[in-house]
Protein backbone atom coordinates (compact mmCIF):
# COMPACT_ATOMS: atom_id res chain seq x y z
CA UNK A 1 0.00 0.00 0.00
CA UNK A 2 1.66 3.13 -1.26
CA UNK A 3 1.87 6.02 1.67
CA UNK A 4 0.20 9.32 0.98
CA UNK A 5 2.06 12.20 0.17
CA UNK A 6 1.85 14.84 2.95
CA UNK A 7 -0.23 18.13 1.20
CA UNK A 8 0.94 21.06 1.13
CA UNK A 9 -1.45 23.60 2.92
CA UNK A 10 -3.56 25.92 0.67
CA UNK A 11 -3.48 29.79 -0.21
CA UNK A 12 -6.37 29.86 2.45
CA UNK A 13 -5.06 27.61 4.76
CA UNK A 14 -1.40 29.61 4.80
CA UNK A 15 -3.82 33.43 5.83
CA UNK A 16 -5.67 31.49 8.37
CA UNK A 17 -2.21 30.56 9.49
CA UNK A 18 -0.90 33.89 9.51
CA UNK A 19 -3.27 35.33 10.45
CA UNK A 20 -3.30 33.71 13.86
CA UNK A 21 0.17 34.20 14.03
CA UNK A 22 -0.51 37.94 13.80
CA UNK A 23 -2.87 37.32 16.03
CA UNK A 24 -0.22 36.10 18.76
CA UNK A 25 1.73 38.27 18.11
CA UNK A 26 -0.52 41.14 19.43
CA UNK A 27 -0.88 39.16 22.31
CA UNK A 28 2.62 39.58 23.59
CA UNK A 29 2.20 43.15 22.58
CA UNK A 30 0.57 43.98 25.77
CA UNK A 31 -1.68 47.28 25.20
CA UNK A 32 0.42 50.44 26.57
CA UNK A 33 -0.32 54.21 25.99
CA UNK A 34 2.33 55.86 24.51
CA UNK A 35 3.23 59.41 25.98
CA UNK A 36 4.94 61.97 23.90
CA UNK A 37 6.52 63.08 27.38
CA UNK A 38 8.49 60.20 27.21
CA UNK A 39 10.00 60.52 24.04
CA UNK A 40 9.01 60.50 19.89
CA UNK A 41 6.36 58.68 19.89
CA UNK A 42 7.68 56.00 17.23
CA UNK A 43 10.96 55.40 19.34
CA UNK A 44 8.90 54.33 21.96
CA UNK A 45 7.24 51.83 19.69
CA UNK A 46 10.30 51.00 18.19
CA UNK A 47 11.33 49.42 21.32
CA UNK A 48 7.98 48.07 22.47
CA UNK A 49 8.61 46.12 19.00
CA UNK A 50 12.26 45.27 19.47
CA UNK A 51 11.87 43.77 23.05
CA UNK A 52 10.07 40.43 22.06
CA UNK A 53 11.92 40.20 19.20
CA UNK A 54 15.05 40.15 20.26
CA UNK A 55 14.24 38.49 23.42
CA UNK A 56 13.26 35.22 20.99
CA UNK A 57 9.26 35.28 21.92
CA UNK A 58 8.75 36.34 17.97
CA UNK A 59 11.28 33.60 16.27
CA UNK A 60 12.78 34.78 12.71
CA UNK A 61 9.80 33.89 9.80
CA UNK A 62 6.99 35.35 12.26
CA UNK A 63 4.94 37.76 10.95
CA UNK A 64 4.11 41.06 12.96
CA UNK A 65 0.33 42.39 13.39
CA UNK A 66 -0.83 44.48 10.13
CA UNK A 67 0.04 48.09 10.84
CA UNK A 68 -3.31 48.78 11.36
CA UNK A 69 -3.89 46.84 14.18
CA UNK A 70 -0.72 47.98 15.60
CA UNK A 71 -1.85 51.29 15.62
CA UNK A 72 -5.13 50.67 17.04
CA UNK A 73 -3.45 48.99 20.03
CA UNK A 74 -1.15 51.68 20.81
CA UNK A 75 -3.55 54.52 19.98
CA UNK A 76 -0.80 56.18 17.45
CA UNK A 77 -0.90 56.70 13.78
CA UNK A 78 0.06 54.97 10.88
CA UNK A 79 2.91 57.36 10.07
CA UNK A 80 4.42 56.32 13.51
CA UNK A 81 3.93 52.89 12.74
CA UNK A 82 5.53 52.66 9.45
CA UNK A 83 8.46 54.66 10.88
CA UNK A 84 8.82 52.52 13.69
CA UNK A 85 9.15 49.37 11.29
CA UNK A 86 11.60 51.05 8.94
CA UNK A 87 13.81 52.10 12.20
CA UNK A 88 13.22 47.94 13.06
CA UNK A 89 14.03 47.11 9.12
CA UNK A 90 16.84 49.16 9.66
CA UNK A 91 18.73 47.39 12.69
CA UNK A 92 17.99 44.15 10.19
CA UNK A 93 15.00 42.88 12.74
CA UNK A 94 12.55 42.75 10.35
CA UNK A 95 11.62 42.25 6.91
CA UNK A 96 9.37 43.89 5.19
CA UNK A 97 6.56 42.22 2.38
CA UNK A 98 4.83 43.55 -0.51
CA UNK A 99 1.06 43.61 0.62
CA UNK A 100 1.87 41.55 3.56
CA UNK A 101 3.08 42.39 7.37
CA UNK A 102 6.43 42.48 8.16
CA UNK A 103 8.36 38.95 9.63
CA UNK A 104 11.08 39.09 11.95
CA UNK A 105 14.12 38.73 9.96
CA UNK A 106 16.41 35.79 10.11
CA UNK A 107 19.89 36.59 12.44
CA UNK A 108 21.69 36.04 8.92
CA UNK A 109 20.04 39.23 7.43
CA UNK A 110 20.69 41.62 10.29
CA UNK A 111 22.63 44.84 9.90
CA UNK A 112 26.79 44.73 9.91
CA UNK A 113 28.07 47.83 11.65
CA UNK A 114 30.47 49.56 10.06
CA UNK A 115 33.86 50.71 11.90
CA UNK A 116 35.60 53.67 10.92
CA UNK A 117 37.99 53.79 13.60
CA UNK A 118 40.84 52.82 11.32
CA UNK A 119 41.96 51.73 8.12
CA UNK A 120 42.59 48.64 9.23
CA UNK A 121 39.37 48.40 10.56
CA UNK A 122 37.56 49.36 7.51
CA UNK A 123 39.19 47.02 5.17
CA UNK A 124 38.06 44.25 8.21
CA UNK A 125 33.99 44.74 7.36
CA UNK A 126 34.73 43.44 4.16
CA UNK A 127 35.67 40.09 4.62
CA UNK A 128 32.38 38.27 3.66
CA UNK A 129 32.15 40.48 0.34
CA UNK A 130 33.06 40.28 -2.91
CA UNK A 131 33.37 43.15 -5.62
CA UNK A 132 32.17 43.07 -8.81
CA UNK A 133 33.10 45.61 -11.26
CA UNK A 134 31.00 47.10 -13.77
CA UNK A 135 33.54 49.85 -15.28
CA UNK A 136 36.50 51.53 -15.51
CA UNK A 137 37.06 54.90 -17.26
CA UNK A 138 37.02 58.84 -17.26
CA UNK A 139 33.69 60.47 -15.95
CA UNK A 140 32.82 64.01 -15.23
CA UNK A 141 31.74 64.13 -11.40
CA UNK A 142 31.46 67.82 -9.87
CA UNK A 143 32.14 65.94 -6.60
CA UNK A 144 35.32 64.31 -7.22
CA UNK A 145 36.61 67.80 -8.92
CA UNK A 146 35.54 69.49 -5.45
CA UNK A 147 37.37 66.56 -3.65
CA UNK A 148 40.53 66.75 -5.59
CA UNK A 149 40.38 70.52 -5.86
CA UNK A 150 40.49 70.17 -9.72
CA UNK A 151 38.72 72.06 -12.42
CA UNK A 152 34.91 71.95 -12.85
CA UNK A 153 34.97 70.23 -16.55
CA UNK A 154 38.17 68.00 -15.55
CA UNK A 155 37.16 64.60 -15.83
CA UNK A 156 38.14 61.76 -13.09
CA UNK A 157 38.69 57.94 -13.46
CA UNK A 158 35.87 56.78 -11.85
CA UNK A 159 35.96 52.62 -11.03
CA UNK A 160 32.20 51.78 -10.89
CA UNK A 161 31.56 48.26 -8.74
CA UNK A 162 28.64 46.70 -6.46
CA UNK A 163 29.74 44.40 -3.44
CA UNK A 164 28.03 41.44 -2.79
CA UNK A 165 27.52 39.31 0.41
CA UNK A 166 25.90 35.49 -0.47
CA UNK A 167 25.65 36.57 -4.00
CA UNK A 168 23.51 39.31 -3.22
CA UNK A 169 24.01 42.79 -3.88
CA UNK A 170 23.91 45.41 -0.73
CA UNK A 171 26.33 48.50 -1.85
CA UNK A 172 26.65 49.89 -5.38
CA UNK A 173 29.99 52.20 -4.93
CA UNK A 174 32.17 54.32 -7.08
CA UNK A 175 36.07 54.88 -6.89
CA UNK A 176 37.13 57.99 -8.19
CA UNK A 177 40.74 59.08 -8.71
CA UNK A 178 42.88 62.35 -9.99
CA UNK A 179 44.22 62.25 -13.38
CA UNK A 180 47.23 61.84 -11.91
CA UNK A 181 46.40 58.48 -9.73
CA UNK A 182 43.73 57.09 -12.17
CA UNK A 183 45.78 57.57 -15.38
CA UNK A 184 48.71 54.89 -13.60
CA UNK A 185 45.47 52.10 -13.16
CA UNK A 186 44.27 49.96 -15.06
CA UNK A 187 41.04 47.59 -14.58
CA UNK A 188 43.04 44.69 -14.08
CA UNK A 189 44.50 46.34 -10.63
CA UNK A 190 41.48 46.35 -8.68
CA UNK A 191 42.03 43.00 -7.54
CA UNK A 192 41.40 43.09 -3.83
CA UNK A 193 38.14 43.86 -2.30
CA UNK A 194 39.28 46.66 -0.55
CA UNK A 195 40.22 49.18 -3.37
CA UNK A 196 42.62 51.49 -1.26
CA UNK A 197 44.94 48.57 -0.44
CA UNK A 198 44.92 47.57 -4.12
CA UNK A 199 46.07 50.83 -5.18
CA UNK A 200 49.01 51.20 -2.55
CA UNK A 201 50.24 48.02 -3.59
CA UNK A 202 50.06 48.50 -7.12
CA UNK A 203 51.10 52.71 -7.42
CA UNK A 204 53.54 52.01 -3.90
CA UNK A 205 51.39 55.01 -2.03
CA UNK A 206 50.92 54.90 1.51
CA UNK A 207 47.57 56.40 2.87
CA UNK A 208 47.71 58.08 6.02
CA UNK A 209 43.99 58.61 6.57
CA UNK A 210 40.47 58.93 5.57
CA UNK A 211 37.85 61.45 6.11
CA UNK A 212 34.41 60.43 6.36
CA UNK A 213 30.88 61.80 5.35
CA UNK A 214 27.66 59.52 6.20
CA UNK A 215 24.26 60.77 5.55
CA UNK A 216 20.84 58.95 4.93
CA UNK A 217 19.21 58.91 1.55
CA UNK A 218 16.46 56.85 -0.24
CA UNK A 219 17.03 54.16 -3.02
CA UNK A 220 15.74 55.82 -6.46
CA UNK A 221 14.69 53.14 -9.26
CA UNK A 222 18.21 52.79 -10.82
CA UNK A 223 19.46 52.25 -7.58
CA UNK A 224 16.53 49.64 -5.45
CA UNK A 225 16.83 47.71 -9.21
CA UNK A 226 20.60 47.15 -8.67
CA UNK A 227 20.54 46.48 -5.19
CA UNK A 228 16.82 44.48 -5.40
CA UNK A 229 15.70 47.06 -2.42
CA UNK A 230 12.37 48.69 -1.74
CA UNK A 231 11.68 51.85 -4.10
CA UNK A 232 12.51 54.42 -1.50
CA UNK A 233 13.93 51.60 1.08
CA UNK A 234 16.41 53.53 3.53
CA UNK A 235 20.19 53.89 2.15
CA UNK A 236 23.16 54.59 4.40
CA UNK A 237 25.46 56.69 2.04
CA UNK A 238 29.02 57.66 2.64
CA UNK A 239 31.82 59.44 1.10
CA UNK A 240 35.80 58.17 2.04
CA UNK A 241 38.34 60.70 1.10
CA UNK A 242 41.45 58.86 1.38
CA UNK A 243 44.98 60.99 1.51
CA UNK A 244 48.45 60.07 0.97
CA UNK A 245 51.50 60.90 3.23
CA UNK A 246 51.64 64.25 2.23
CA UNK A 247 48.04 64.69 2.93
CA UNK A 248 47.08 65.16 -0.73
CA UNK A 249 43.39 63.46 -1.64
CA UNK A 250 44.05 60.07 -3.93
CA UNK A 251 41.07 58.29 -3.86
CA UNK A 252 36.95 59.61 -3.34
CA UNK A 253 34.84 56.62 -2.30
CA UNK A 254 31.30 57.24 -2.91
CA UNK A 255 29.14 54.48 -1.08
CA UNK A 256 25.48 53.71 -1.18
CA UNK A 257 25.00 50.93 1.23
CA UNK A 258 21.00 48.72 1.71
CA UNK A 259 20.25 50.02 5.40
CA UNK A 260 18.61 46.84 6.02
CA UNK A 261 22.39 45.25 6.32
CA UNK A 262 24.66 48.46 7.62
CA UNK A 263 24.32 50.02 10.61
CA UNK A 264 27.63 52.34 12.16
CA UNK A 265 29.43 52.24 15.03
CA UNK A 266 32.02 53.92 16.93
CA UNK A 267 34.66 54.40 19.79
CA UNK A 268 34.09 57.65 21.58
CA UNK A 269 36.62 58.05 24.32
CA UNK A 270 35.96 59.95 27.19
CA UNK A 271 38.26 63.50 25.88
CA UNK A 272 36.50 65.49 28.71
CA UNK A 273 38.65 64.42 32.02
Amino acid sequence: MKKKQPVAPSSAESDVNEAAQQEAALVVLQPLTLLREHGPLYRQLTNRLRAPIESGVLAPGHPLPREADLATRFGVSLITVRQALRDLEGEGLIKKRTAKPAIVATPQTRSKALEFQSLSAIAASTLDRRLVIKSYRKERSALACEAFALGTTTSCYCLRAVLLVNDQPITQTAFYFPPAIGSRLKRADFDDVVVFRAVQRHLGITLSRAQIKVRAEIADEALAQVLGYDLGGPILATEMLYFNAASEPVELTVSRNRADHFSITFDAPNDML
